[in-house]
């Protein structure tokens, strides 16, 4: 493991946990002495199919990236964000399955979010849903409004 400070390949573990979907280590890098943390998954195979038919494998940090363009400038703390992400992907691992579909993956954040803020839900429709004009984004935010809080 590389000290992200000085970038030493030597570190020892301080202190270990585990944590409901893997393992947290403290390290201690040798060489500056500076601490830091690693979390250890296990890597299960899990494939996506994208709309095309194309098939790539499950990238937690892509589905993290794209929740946190939808929440940019909100006032959501990136622990609810993280929060968001753990449980999509705890959901899809929990099914079992070998491949998901990528419109499966996108109404998961599209129900997590229209609970957190409403703003990022409609930032993350907007790409989802691949609305190209105002009318569908008005149709979409006349439907959020009318639904019961």
């Amino acid at each position: 493991m590389q000290c992200p400070y000085c970038g030493q390949a030597d570190s020892r573990v301080v202190d270990t946990r585990a944590t409901g979907d893997g393992i947290r280590r403290r390290r201690e890098c040798q060489a500056c002495r500076k601490r830091f943390t690693t979390y250890e998954q296990i890597s299960e195979a899990l494939l996506i199919v994208k709309r095309d038919g194309r098939r790539e494998p499950f990238d937690r940090h892509k589905l993290l990236q794209g929740v946190r363009i939808a929440c940019a400038k909100r006032p959501i703390a990136m622990t609810e964000i993280e929060r968001i992400v753990s449980q999509i992907e705890e959901h899809l691992f929990g099914l079992g399955r070998a491949e998901v579909s990528s419109n499966a993956i996108g109404q998961l954040v599209l129900e997590k979010l229209k609970e957190l803020d409403s703003l990022a839900y409609i930032r993350f429709a907007i790409v989802y849903m691949a609305m190209e004009d105002v009318e569908t984004l008005q149709q979409e935010i006349q439907r959020l409004l009318a639904e019961p809080k």
